[in-house]
């Protein structure tokens, strides 16, 4: 069993952002650290005035972030956090999935509901991200239920149903002005990758291929399936003449980003199913997506 006393000395960064801005909260997120002894502080940095703040602390206690995690629930804080250590922290690649991530929706549960099988396919869907289908066969059941839907369906989807999460345009900005790569790979389909690449302002888009026949899709899919370990690989190639991995910034929220945000150099959960929660490096439960730049210690001023 882990001792509770024990201390980690290597300088790590502690960020704390909340949902809205708000100055007895920002006070209150203050004082914790203030108030724990054994948490040695370096530094403070306000991020954003009454909203963000970056601590830098010499010696923390290795039992501080689930301590942390009782303190924001006892305080009644809707804010998210990061401890990491201090060190490179702004990455050079940002790697995302889309769906329920840069999205506010699962692409393929949306077209299931113009081919009348959505409730159907979501079912699948909860199920696939939770970790308990494979991902590959899962992905092939749904597609089979969409066969014959009219391929006006999609560009019909993509425009009545499909919208960006907060934060999703500044993130992929700011990092790229600061000479980041951005990249889209999903477990869902290339046309909205695509779509929502452009809108993002992504580099690369990375997915999966439906196949029609000029007039409807044919309830099939390109092989191989990029899933779970396609995205890995993903991340592995992308990062690769940038540094490797360590330099990745990795969004995810099912389990089949699992591995590409364990693997990265910071992996966050967006509001994640609790398999991905309790394995990434930090998690965006209540903000949005410009957390993940706070998190890497830029300022509010410096969003583009």
């Amino acid at each position: 069993m882990p001792d509770p006393n024990s201390h980690t000395e290597a300088k790590k960064s502690l960020t704390f952002v909340l949902k809205q801005k708000d100055e007895d909260d920002f006070r209150l997120l203050a004082s914790f650290c203030v108030e724990t002894p054994d948490v040695h502080m370096e530094s403070v940095n306000v991020l954003s005035e009454d909203k963000a703040v970056d601590i830098l602390i010499t010696d923390a206690p290795d039992n501080l972030r689930g301590r942390i995690t009782k303190a924001l629930i006892g305080k009644k804080l809707e804010a998210d956090f990061c401890l990491q250590p201090a060190e490179n922290r702004k990455k050079n690649l940002l790697i995302c999935d889309m769906d329920s991530t840069l999205i506010g929706q699962e692409c393929i549960d949306e077209l299931a509901d113009f081919a009348g099988v959505k409730d159907h396919v979501s079912a699948i869907t909860e199920r696939a991200m939770h970790g308990e289908l494979d991902f590959e066969e899962a992905l092939i059941e749904r597609v089979g239920l969409l066969k014959g839907l009219p391929l006006q369906a999609l560009s019909n989807c993509y425009n009545r149903r499909i919208t960006l999460n907060d934060g999703a345009k500044t993130l992929a900005a700011t990092m790229k002005a600061n000479g980041a790569k951005t990249v889209i790979v999903s477990g869902g389909f290339n046309y909205f990758t695509g779509q929502i690449a452009k809108a993002a302002g992504f580099d690369v888009h990375q997915a999966n291929t439906l196949h029609d026949d000029d007039k409807v899709l044919l309830g099939t899919v390109g092989m191989p399936i990029l899933g779970r370990d396609a995205k890995k690989q993903a991340l592995e190639e992308h990062s690769a003449p940038l540094g490797g991995p360590s330099c990745a910034l990795a969004i995810g929220d099912g389990a089949n980003d699992l591995a590409m945000i364990t693997a990265s150099g910071l992996g966050i959960a967006y509001r994640a199913k609790p398999i991905v929660a309790d394995a990434a490096h930090c998690a965006i439960n209540h903000t949005d997506l410009t957390t993940a730049l706070y998190f890497q210690g830029y300022k509010e001023s410096e969003f583009v």
